[in-house]
């Protein structure tokens, strides 16, 4: 899960495995697997960066459990 920032500064949580794909409008627009989407401040740069970071984390709680 990744927190993000709508245009009128709402914080959201999306699932980042749900991500389909994203597009520069000139803002970001998160468009997921089942077809709704969502208009953010981040760039693309951010939202990659704060997925990876998400990524990891769970690899670490997942290696912390074994």
């Amino acid at each position: 899960m990744i927190r993000l920032t709508r245009l009128n500064n709402q914080e959201i949580v999306i699932n980042s495995a749900q991500i389909e794909c994203i597009e520069v409008i000139p803002e970001s627009k998160i468009i997921m697997m089942n077809g709704k989407f969502y208009i953010v401040q981040e760039s693309i740069r951010e939202i990659i960066e704060k997925t990876k970071e998400y990524a990891a984390a769970v690899r670490d709680m997942s290696r912390n459990m074994i």
